[in-house]
């Protein structure tokens, strides 16, 4: 090499070093903006801190066992639950108890052998939320990156197994309104999915499977996994901001229905494409950046379906709207064993009763979810005086997916969410696959012609 080129190659060299410096320091400067964006809600209260596995049965055991997930959803669900209660239940939905520093570091001491600060360049002891079984810290790594580090409450697994057992009585005394109905495998396909919960790297997975499948989607973003930084009692994932779902409601209308759009279409996409349902629709799931943009964080509990499921998922609503036949309708259900096949009543009784599930697809012209319409269907779904009631089953692959009934819904309700879901529906359908009709269905067409 004569002198010149070897001249050319040290400075390309050095150019290379400072511009790898540059990012280098981009990224850090970036990841310090995403890390004071997501601050704790408020000062953290430790008057009830918890310090030991003996405070996690005694505080968790009423507020975050598995009957306070069920209280939970009822805070956000549009019920006939008297407006007091549902007040009440609200503050299930991001408050726990902190745990104190000591237990912190004691669970990173079991899963890492070291406390956090020596797991991170920057970690935040006070957490930014609570979630179901944990609560989630903020922290910067090693590396360079925003993070969010979910704990998990040491013991809870002991609470919640407590609490399963309490579940089953309370599944018995359905029996009497709706006798028709398995209970004991509705339980046991709850307590599955609850239990999965408890694995904080399965839930690395269920999250890892989206953030692939939704790679470079214009306005659905999944936060990446830190899998070399998660255990099984800790969970590490990309730092996601954006605007708080009680701070998102503030904003107008066109952008809540542009998040409702989003939030649609990330089910039912996720539903029959990658045939799995991440099952907790809660308000503390979601984070707004506008013009449609949502991101979608816990993965714990995710419900995977075989093809067979799938189809019959399409048969049902083919039937119900696309051929609006009573006699297909029922042979559907029956074959998906939601309604025992000794079922007395005629066809069109059947699908009445089914009916008020499928009004927000059911015209090909604008729907609006509210709490009139939420709270009806609730009360139509627990009517044990409907002649259907008697009748009625729920097989093991609709147990998790009536969170759509009643979460996913009540979301799209929190939201006052208006768009033509029949049409929407329409480009997601696999047995239909109509064109893009809204702008973000525009935007999602050429993200899928790219795949």
């Amino acid at each position: 090499m004569d002198a010149s080129a070897s001249g050319r190659a040290r400075r390309m060299t050095r150019v290379a070093r400072v511009g790898s410096k540059l990012a280098t320091a981009a990224a850090r400067a970036k990841a310090q903006e995403i890390f004071a964006s997501r601050t704790p809600n408020g000062k953290t209260d430790r008057s009830r801190e918890i310090a030991s596995v003996a405070d996690v049965a005694k505080e968790l055991g009423s507020m975050r066992g598995v009957m306070a997930k069920f209280g939970q959803m009822l805070s956000y669900v549009s019920t006939p639950l008297d407006s007091t209660i549902r007040t009440g239940l609200s503050s299930l939905q991001d408050q726990a108890p902190p745990m104190s520093y000591d237990l912190v570091e004691e669970v990173f001491d079991q899963e890492f052998g070291s406390p956090p600060a020596e797991i991170f360049e920057t970690w935040d002891p006070d957490p930014i939320a609570s979630a179901s079984i944990g609560q989630v810290h903020r922290a910067i790594t090693m590396d360079g990156e925003a993070v969010a580090v979910k704990v998990q409450y040491p013991g809870i697994r002991e609470t919640l197994f407590a609490d399963l057992a309490n579940l089953r009585l309370v599944a018995r005394a359905f029996r009497f309104a709706f006798p028709a109905m398995d209970t004991d495998s509705i339980v046991t396909e709850i307590s599955a999915r609850i239990t999965e919960e408890l694995d904080y790297e399965r839930e690395a997975a269920n999250q890892q499977l989206f953030a692939d499948f939704y790679h470079g989607h214009p306005f659905i973003r999944i936060p990446g996994v830190r899998h070399d930084l998660t255990r099984p009692r800790v969970l590490v994932t990309e730092l996601a901001a954006g605007l708080r779902f009680a701070d998102f409601l503030h904003e107008d209308q066109e952008e809540r229905d542009l998040a409702g759009e989003t939030i649609f279409r990330f089910v039912f996409r996720s539903l029959y494409k990658l045939q799995c349902f991440n099952g907790d629709p809660h308000p503390g799931n979601y984070l707004f950046e506008g013009d449609g943009r949502v991101t979608f964080i816990d993965f714990g509990m995710t419900k995977y379906f075989v093809s067979e499921d799938i189809s019959t998922f399409e048969e049902m609503v083919s039937a119900a709207v696309i051929q609006a036949s009573p006699v297909a309708f029922r042979r559907a259900i029956v074959k998906a064993g939601l309604l025992a096949p000794g079922c007395t009543l005629s066809d069109e009784q059947v699908y009445r009763f089914f009916e008020p599930f499928y009004a927000s697809i059911a015209k090909d012209a604008e729907f609006t979810f509210s709490d009139d319409y939420t709270t009806a269907l609730f009360a139509h779904m627990f009517d044990k005086n409907d002649p259907v009631a008697k009748f009625l089953q729920v097989s093991e692959p609709f147990v998790v997916i009536q969170r759509i009934n009643l979460g996913l819904y009540s979301i799209l309700a929190s939201l006052s969410a208006t768009a033509n879901f029949r049409s929407i529906s329409a480009e997601i359908w696999p047995f239909t696959q109509h064109p893009a009709s809204t702008k973000l269905g525009r935007r999602e067409k050429d993200w899928l012609s790219d795949r």
